[in-house]
């Protein structure tokens, strides 16, 4: 019975096979990124000069300020079929497949996609690191096999990615294992809670604090494993509250519509708060990196317009060279997140689409609401996360820094490239909701 029910689930709809291709395109890239992320890293951990903690220090904060989205990217590659999925599930459940059977099918799907898009990611790290290796520090290539990683390291991620599809299989199920009804009928409503800001400040608060207090009394080891824990939990905290402002905002903007497609790029955001961040996720994540790197470049001309010594000037070079590569694997990660993301929502959303036909909405109607629930978001998002950012930078380097023109100009640069990212992504999927028009 297992085997029937997992090779259902396997099975594509008609007309539908790209539902089935994006969870395994999405785990390719975060396994791909995620290991030449992490390969990049280790390079620096093996040396042991005097300026080695300052690398060692730069690259476990880039690598947690990379890491943690890329983590973010893998549990929404893990949902991206859950609609189709949770509805054939709650049929079989009200045809009398036990729960056991339901939830062994599911998981076993959820690892056989991870498995196969995370073995293609394998593939990419090891074509990458050739190219990765020909970056210079220090004045020389740090060579590819300073950044291939290892066998047992290579299947420690891919089992994490493994383990990552497993879980969110099993979270997804409760509403099917519970209620096959509703899921089947779409009466689960979606919450974002106003305590979602209150946990969010109140840990803020305390990374504030740790981050100007920590430096001076902790060892420099001690020191940089506790900013790059504090950086990931902000970043976290980032992906817990931004459901509840995306909610709030599309409040106000539902009770200031006077456009059709206004109301229902709010109903839109409304109606799933979470999928409406998974949208803008990614923007959010570039404008946090973004204020790094601002401040980041300030200190780099401070430097440079400064008698220092050449071993500080080649220190500054490299940290540059780390800035770029950064913001550049940033901004794949933001390409990644937006497309894929507004590709399964398209394909979510079918259903929705074909009802709106039917009514007689067009098709530039529905598509200029979709891209205004994308678009609209992002200001605040965008916003909202390089104060965050600034909030935690401010006790290392000062205000000076972080509101220096070069600062700034850096700071808007970036956020205005992952904007300009994600709106060439949703020009980009046009042609899938114009197929959904189409089917309807």
């Amino acid at each position: 019975m297992n085997r029937a029910v997992l090779a259902l689930l396997l099975r594509p709809a008609p007309g539908q096979n790209s539902v089935l291709a994006l969870p395994v395109v999405a785990f390719g890239v975060v396994t791909t990124l995620v290991l030449t992320v992490i390969g990049g890293a280790q390079s620096f951990w093996g040396w042991t000069d005097e300026y080695a903690p300052i690398y060692q220090a730069l690259a476990a904060i880039a690598l947690v300020l990379l890491v943690v989205p890329l983590m973010s990217l893998g549990g929404a590659a893990a949902r991206l079929s859950a609609r189709r999925r949770d509805e054939r599930l709650s049929t079989l459940r009200l045809l009398g497949v036990s729960p056991a059977g339901v939830t062994v099918a599911t998981v076993a799907e959820s690892v056989l996609v991870a498995a196969a898009g995370a073995l293609a990611g394998v593939v990419g790290h090891v074509a990458l690191s050739p190219l990765i290796g020909l970056i210079p520090f220090r004045g020389e290539p740090l060579g590819f096999a300073a950044v291939i990683l290892p066998p047992q390291q290579i299947s420690l991620v891919f089992a994490g990615v493994l383990v990552l599809a497993a879980t969110s299989a099993v979270i997804g199920l409760r509403r099917v294992v519970i209620s096959p009804l509703g899921v089947r009928t779409r009466t689960v409503a979606s919450k974002a809670h106003w305590i979602r800001a209150v946990v969010a400040a109140g840990a803020i608060a305390i990374a504030f604090v740790l981050i100007k207090v920590f430096p001076s009394i902790g060892g420099v080891v001690m020191t940089i494993v506790v900013l790059a824990a504090l950086f990931g939990v902000a970043l976290g905290v980032l992906n817990l509250v931004g459901p509840w402002v995306l909610k709030v905002s599309a409040s106000g903007q539902l009770r200031r519509a006077e456009q059709p497609e206004r109301l229902l790029a709010a109903r839109i955001v409304l109606d799933s708060p979470q999928a409406a961040w998974r949208q803008v996720g990614g923007i959010s994540m570039a404008s946090f990196m973004a204020v790094f790197a601002g401040t980041g470049v300030a200190i780099l001309n401070s430097m440079s317009s400064s008698e220092a010594a050449a071993s500080d000037l080649a220190l500054a070079d490299d940290i540059r060279t780390g800035l770029i590569i950064t913001l550049i694997g940033s901004f794949l990660m933001v390409a990644a997140s937006v497309g894929v993301n507004q590709a399964s929502d398209i394909l979510d959303q079918r259903e929705l689409h074909r009802s709106l036909h039917h009514l007689g909405m067009p098709i530039e109607t529905v598509d200029r609401a979709r891209r205004r629930a994308i678009m609209s978001p992002l200001l605040v998002t965008a916003i909202g996360s390089a104060l965050v950012a600034a909030v935690l930078v401010f006790p290392l380097v000062g205000i000076a820094l972080i509101t220096a023109p070069i600062s700034l100009f850096t700071i808007a640069a970036v956020v205005a490239i992952g904007i300009g990212v994600v709106w060439a992504s949703t020009w980009a999927t046009r042609p899938l909701l114009r197929g959904a028009f189409q089917a309807a």
